[in-house]
């Protein structure tokens, strides 16, 4: 949820954004991600790359801050 409060992406609910991801990235689909899995996932999808990058960008947050 913070990560799409912090993007502004709303149009789906936690759980099937966390589902997204798990499908994307869960090469051996045991429900698990390990942090070489999450690496190699992230750096194969741009789409995926793209959101986690805006994550760490904190200027969102202050758009938000600012417009109450």
């Amino acid at each position: 949820q913070a990560i799409q409060a912090i993007n502004g992406s709303t149009n789906m609910s936690a759980e099937e954004f966390t589902n997204m991801i798990f499908q994307k990235i869960d090469v051996n689909n045991d429900g698990e991600l390990t942090l070489e899995e999450f690496i190699n996932g992230v750096e194969k999808d741009e789409d995926l790359m793209e959101l986690i990058t805006k994550s760490f960008d904190l200027s969102n947050v202050l758009k938000v801050i600012q417009n109450g």
